[in-house]
């Protein structure tokens, strides 16, 4: 019998999630059908089943309903979401959609998907982090996107991110990583002048592990707590490289959530979703995320992430 008063709210890092047409404002020019990579409608077409086959399950060994809400990473815009919502594993559920176009130079946005039955939107809005080079000169990434809404009734704050990478090395980067957290830290600080002990939950692709300086920022400037310190070992986590387990995807929220007399929702438990199908089932990278490309390789699989995800239950 379904539970319609326990949830899961995910998010998921899909792994760049671009159509087939050339957008002359971005650099989008590695996925498309005769780019280097040969990013067909074919291959998208099969993206899209395998990121909702993916979706439609996290969280199921408890909830029999996919997750109500799902924070998502890497999506080129806003038509690649409405074609993941509206594909094969997906369109039977009320998906709506947030999302906003942002300044990233490879034209790479956060986005949010949500349950029309179950969560009403209020307000969203996205924020830039500003960054600068060496140089002086402006360095574009991705937003952070806030909604706020209604989840059955109760008022939460959702606040969706995906920091810059390490790719120029982890401490030559950290400045940016810091900056994404300064954001975060302002939105929540905002949402605590407006509302009265408002429910936060802040998820993402944070480029960093629970123990790096911009996730422990966040954690102990807005009083937050991180579940998913306890899930990251060295045998596990939601992303892998050179072998090496990130646990980079997480989801906080504020503490708050476990106030027996103030909030009426409940946290239960959280976990990263890396059922075996999800993985490579043979050789050196077994076990790790099944990816759809390996540089410009096609491998055909779901992402180079897993997604994570966490339960809360409405107070009867």
């Amino acid at each position: 019998m379904t539970d319609y008063n326990h949830y899961t709210i995910a998010f998921y890092n899909i792994e760049n999630l671009f159509d087939t047409v050339d957008d002359v404002h971005t650099n989008d020019d590695d996925f498309l059908p005769y780019s280097a990579k040969r990013w067909t409608d074919k291959r998208y077409q099969k993206k899209l089943r395998k990121l909702g086959q993916v979706i439609s399950q996290i969280g199921n060994d408890d909830v029999d309903l996919p997750p109500v809400i799902v924070g998502l990473a890497e999506v080129e815009n806003e038509k690649v979401v409405s074609d993941l919502i509206q594909s094969k594993y997906l369109k039977h559920y009320d998906y709506g959609i947030v999302h906003y176009d942002s300044s990233d130079e490879r034209g790479i946005d956060v986005a949010f998907i949500y349950d029309k039955n179950r969560f009403k939107v209020l307000t969203s809005e996205p924020y830039t982090i500003h960054l600068e080079n060496e140089l002086g000169e402006r360095d574009f990434t991705r937003d952070v996107l806030l909604v706020t809404g209604e989840l059955d009734g109760s008022l939460v704050h959702i606040i969706v991110n995906h920091w810059s990478s390490r790719r120029e090395g982890v401490l030559e980067t950290e400045y940016k990583r810091l900056a994404g957290a300064e954001v975060v830290n302002s939105i929540i600080a905002q949402l605590q002048n407006t509302y009265s002990n408002p429910q936060v939950i802040v998820m993402g692709d944070f480029n960093d592990n629970p123990d790096n300086n911009s996730v422990l920022r966040i954690e102990q400037t807005s009083s937050l707590y991180n579940p998913f310190k306890t899930l990251w070992t060295e045998e596990r986590g939601s992303q892998a490289h050179y072998s090496e387990w990130n646990l980079f995807d997480q989801i906080l929220f504020s503490v708050n959530f476990f106030d027996a007399n103030d909030s009426p929702l409940d946290f239960k438990k959280a976990n990263i979703f890396d059922s075996k199908f999800l993985t490579q089932y043979h050789g050196k990278y077994k076990g790790e995320p099944f990816r759809t490309y390996v540089g410009k390789r096609y491998k055909g699989g779901y992402s180079d992430h897993f997604p994570v995800y966490i339960e809360v239950k409405q107070k009867s």
